[in-house]
């Protein structure tokens, strides 16, 4: 007997999970080790692929502001279904981030990384036929599930792969192409008016990320598998396979891989294997991370796609054009021209916000940086109301510094930490149904903004809009604090533990 438990331990000293094989740091022949894991070229490709699906993400969601008066114009849209075709894209987020989003903790990250690209595409194709008001809401719902899907699917893909001390940084990079995603969907949208001054335009944006989008489905097909995922499954001997093939290198190292397992006498360091539902997300155990992950992440969304979204339509306003000086097609044109560089410029500041996340998320922590990126996003947009009381270049001037200020803080602070914290505080079982979970919650308040935030606006005015995101941004900050989890640093297998 006690030959067979000191085998068990010699199995159990060998044995590591998947992420401390990932963090392992190579060592020289003298025996000193690197100071950090470099990446290998499966790493960098899957993180990539998710790159790319955050920055289609950005580029559609945000070209439909410059897209919408001329869709407006083209389908005679009232004001109620203006709203709809706001929040429709964002709705379908909400739909495929609770729907879909969790089906990665049953069918495998991969699996769902492909589905999402797939049907992404396939709706994408269809919008720029579209001939009616009906059509185009359910398409632009249809590239929200995708979108949706995409939230913890795309965090996972990457958090799940890559070392524990750089995955701030690198999720966050990879975030980051929604930015940019949102600069080059207003800048394509300026592009497409000016070179195709006609009211289809619209069509021409959104065929621009079709064969990109197609590319990007095809080479999914190419990437591992999640090998923390399989390890939950008791898939151990795939898990292996998918490590080795994850950390394949030259010089090759780790030398084998060798995962513990839950077979006989050996223990795997995750909890047993259990069949999660729903509701574990609100038990004793996850209560708070769910409340933590969602809550936040809900009252940024309604200032972050409130703002970018309607950007263009407040530029065009303030900048002497809107719907009472429109007469013509021209008019629309070069009113969607000029808001749209206008929207551009301001969204320069989503770039230079979450490049400062990506370097400072993994050393002044996810906490610190959401809270303190709540309360710029408030004074941003309390600078933006002070426009109301002036005329001219000054109303011009507190417009563009508030929007621009908003922007920097939501990505240095909620809008990116926000998207972090949601695909880490969750343990591995439920990481897909926690993280869709809070995205989808989130999104409640992007639709809510989207449909109403026209109505609100000539309703209520911009001065009552702006101070009711004030308070929205400073509640969003007390939220964070009271209920914080700080992850940086933390090995993803003991989260949640």
């Amino acid at each position: 007997m006690g030959e067979v438990m000191e085998a068990a331990r010699a199995a159990r000293a060998e044995a590591r999970s998947v992420q401390d094989y990932i963090d392992e740091l190579p060592m020289w022949a003298d025996g000193t080790h690197l100071k950090s894991a470099p990446m290998t070229g499966m790493q960098w490709f899957i993180w990539t692929l998710a790159a790319a699906g955050k920055f289609f993400e950005g580029y559609v969601v945000f070209m439909t502001g410059v897209a919408l008066p001329l869709i407006v114009r083209e389908f005679h849209i009232s004001a109620g279904e203006k709203g709809i075709i706001s929040a429709a894209s964002l709705a379908g987020i909400l739909a495929g981030a609770l729907l879909l989003g969790g089906l990665s903790d049953y069918f495998g990250r991969k699996r769902m990384f492909i589905a999402e690209m797939i049907i992404f595409v396939a709706f994408l194709a269809l919008l720029v036929l579209c001939n009616d008001f009906l059509s185009l809401a359910i398409c632009l719902f249809g590239l929200g599930m995708a979108l949706g899907c995409d939230y913890p699917t795309a965090h996972m893909i990457i958090s799940e792969n890559i070392p524990s001390h750089s995955r701030g940084k690198l999720v966050l990079g990879a975030f980051g192409f929604q930015a940019l995603g949102a600069l080059g969907g207003t800048g394509m949208g300026c592009l497409v008016l000016s070179l195709h001054p006609t009211l289809d335009a619209w069509r021409w944006m959104y065929a621009t990320a079709i064969v990109p989008a197609l590319v990007v489905t095809i080479c999914r097909f190419y990437i591992t598998e999640s090998a923390n995922w399989l390890v939950v499954r008791g898939e151990h001997d795939k898990a292996e396979r998918a490590a080795r093939q994850l950390l394949g290198r030259s010089p090759q190292y780790p030398q084998e891989v060798k995962l513990m397992r839950q077979d006989g006498d050996i223990v795997i360091a995750d909890e047993p294997k259990h069949k999660a539902s729903f509701a574990t997300l609100f038990n004793d155990h996850n209560r708070r991370a769910t409340i933590f992950a969602s809550v936040p992440w809900f009252l940024q969304d309604l200032g972050t796609y409130g703002i970018g979204i309607f950007t263009p339509t407040i530029l065009a306003a303030a900048l002497g054009g809107g719907a009472d000086h429109i007469r013509s097609l021209s008019d629309l044109i070069s009113d969607g021209i000029l808001a749209a560089k206008g929207a551009a410029l301001i969204n320069i500041l989503l770039i230079v916000g979450i490049l400062c996340a990506v370097l400072l998320a993994d050393r002044a922590g996810r906490i610190w940086l959401q809270v303190i990126g709540f309360f710029g996003c408030a004074l941003g947009l309390l600078i933006a109301s002070f426009s109301i009381d002036f005329t001219g270049p000054a109303q011009i001037e507190c417009i563009f510094v508030g929007f621009m200020l908003f922007n920097f803080m939501t990505n240095l602070g909620p809008n990116a930490q926000t998207y972090l914290l949601a695909g880490e505080v969750f343990p591995t079982e439920v990481r897909g149904m926690g993280a869709g979970f809070a995205a989808a919650f989130a999104k409640i308040g992007a639709v809510m903004t989207a449909f109403l935030f026209p109505i609100l606006l000539a309703s209520i005015g911009t001065r009552a809009l702006l101070y009711g995101l004030v308070i929205t941004s400073i509640l969003g900050a007390i939220v964070t604090w009271a209920y914080r989890i700080e992850t940086t640093g933390v090995n993803l297998s003991q989260i949640g533990r």
